[in-house]
């Protein structure tokens, strides 16, 4: 959770550097490169033919998700992207898997309304109405909350029959893949990177996505699509805090309370 929430800043900052399909193609590159050593070394297989029907999905997800990612980010503000984006997707991840299993737990819908009313104080939405949701630089965050939320759903049932490892490694190659129709191998390499742009993209793609992301995958199916995401409230605090430090965007009283109710609600939803 903390590399996701310092990934929206990071994204905001490679953001100036390069397209947002060669940002993407670059990041999904990276992380398949350096989760493909681990799965080999460890010798974990790798899905059958017809196994692959159950990563393309989640990989085109992945890729709508990352498009709306870079371009949300770019348009609006980071923290405030990372707040509605890390506030809706759990409730969209919870409202699937009621429906699927037809029920839903008690602590999970206090969770994700505690969640929900933290997101709510957080945006100001008080003062400024719930119509703002809908501007169009929030538009390209909603999209995302979506996106991750079914992505999250699909996680669950595909890890139940392909190794975890190999499926992330498998699901980064495909993203990579489908990306490549839309990128700029000229500007790629014409592009003068710096140590703002190396750092910042180390964050964005090692870290939040080969780090932070694999190990969400990976435990999605251990503690469930639900529990999982409502792990996400922590980020909303978390990345605001970030976007204050590194992008001078404002941090509140509203904020900090809003983000202790999103950090109450993981406790409650995981609390035995």
């Amino acid at each position: 959770m903390i590399t996701w929430a310092i990934a929206w800043t990071n994204a905001k900052i490679v953001n100036e550097y390069l397209s947002y399909y060669n940002l993407i193609f670059l990041r999904f590159f990276l992380g398949f490169v350096s989760l493909l050593p681990f799965v080999l070394v460890h010798k974990k297989p790798f899905p059958k033919v017809n196994e692959y029907k159950y990563i393309l999905l989640p990989s085109l997800l992945f890729l709508i998700y990352n498009i709306a990612f870079f371009k949300g980010t770019d348009y609006g503000l980071a923290g405030k992207g990372a707040i509605l984006v890390t506030t809706l997707n759990p409730l969209f991840t919870v409202l699937i898997m009621s429906i699927i299993n037809k029920k839903i737990s008690t602590k999970e819908i206090i969770g994700v309304l505690l969640g929900i009313i933290g997101g709510y104080i957080i945006m100001d939405l008080y003062n400024i109405g719930l119509k703002s949701i809908f501007d169009p630089s929030n538009i390209y965050f909603i999209i995302c909350a979506i996106s991750w939320g079914i992505m999250t759903v699909l996680i669950n049932y595909a890890q139940k029959i392909i190794n975890p490892y190999s499926f992330i490694c498998i699901c980064y190659f495909i993203t990579m893949i489908l990306s490549i129709p839309f990128i700029s191998i000229n500007e790629i390499i014409t592009t003068e990177y710096d140590y703002k742009f190396l750092i910042n993209f180390f964050f964005v793609s090692m870290g939040a996505m080969s780090f932070g992301t694999s190990v969400y995958m990976y435990y999605t199916p251990i503690l469930g699509p639900s529990k999982a995401s409502i792990f996400i409230f922590s980020v909303p605090f978390l990345a605001i805090g970030m976007a204050n430090i590194f992008l001078g965007e404002p941090f509140t009283s509203n904020i900090a309370i809003g983000g202790i109710l999103s950090l109450l609600a993981i406790y409650i939803v995981n609390k035995k």
